[in-house]
């Protein structure tokens, strides 16, 4: 997935704002990050459950990892946008949204 796509997923999902973060660009809801972008990198980071982080880690490692320490033990995740399928990517951006967004927006976007 290219960054622009990416960036235009992201804002698709109800209030969301995109804002800076140090050297990156966040995307939020309710205030509170789902994803960030390193654009120098074509980096994502997102907040994954512990199980759904390991299902995306262990698909593709040298492309999906946890952020070190214990950014990534709490389940931010960073996947190398540009080099994975978009399908996996969407999917790994509408968990984070819906693990950050109030239930009231994340029940709109779950998957049974």
């Amino acid at each position: 997935m290219n960054t622009s796509t990416f960036c235009v997923h992201c804002l698709s999902f109800e209030e969301v704002v995109e804002m800076p973060h140090f050297e990156k660009t966040s995307f939020r809801v309710n205030k509170k990050i789902f994803a960030t972008l390193d654009l120098q990198y074509n980096r994502a980071t997102f907040k994954l459950s512990a199980i759904d982080q390991s299902i995306f880690c262990d698909y593709k490692p040298d492309k999906i990892r946890p952020a070190t320490g214990a950014w990534g033990k709490q389940g931010w995740t960073i996947f190398e946008i540009t080099d994975l399928p978009d399908e996996m990517v969407t999917d790994a951006l509408t968990l984070s949204y819906c693990n950050v967004a109030p239930p009231k927006l994340a029940v709109k976007y779950k998957r049974d």
